[in-house]
């Protein structure tokens, strides 16, 4: 089995959240060539993409699913790989609990996302 395979339950749970954008099919495409990151643990995984603004570079977690221990272990090497590419900030989305999680770790609410189906 391939290492994005091995993450496709966590990704599919993960997905299930994001207000319909993407399918698994896309996430693993774009992991595969280069647009998205998958970063793979045995029990977790999370999914970033590096976003460029006109006055900033983060690296964005776009998803995350699996044991939150081994997720929020994953922070500080992301955070790392990040700032090799000249990010200066992580940005997070995700359901409101992550607040509550990584309040801790200094994150701090920039925005919210409202939906309404058309």
């Amino acid at each position: 089995m391939n290492i994005i395979e091995h993450c496709r339950p966590w990704i599919e749970d993960a997905l299930q959240y994001g207000g319909g954008t993407h399918t698994f099919e896309d996430v693993a495409e774009r992991i595969l060539d280069g647009r998205l990151q998958l970063w793979p643990a045995e029990d977790a995984c999370a999914v970033t993409e590096i976003i460029i603004f006109p006055r900033k570079k983060t690296i964005h977690v776009f998803l995350a699913g699996g044991k939150m221990e081994t997720i929020i272990d994953m922070i500080d090497s992301a955070v790392a790989w990040g700032k090799e590419q000249g990010c200066t900030g992580m940005t997070i989305a995700g359901r409101h609990g992550w607040k509550r999680v990584l309040d801790k770790y200094g994150y701090k609410p920039v925005l919210t996302v409202l939906e309404k189906p058309m």
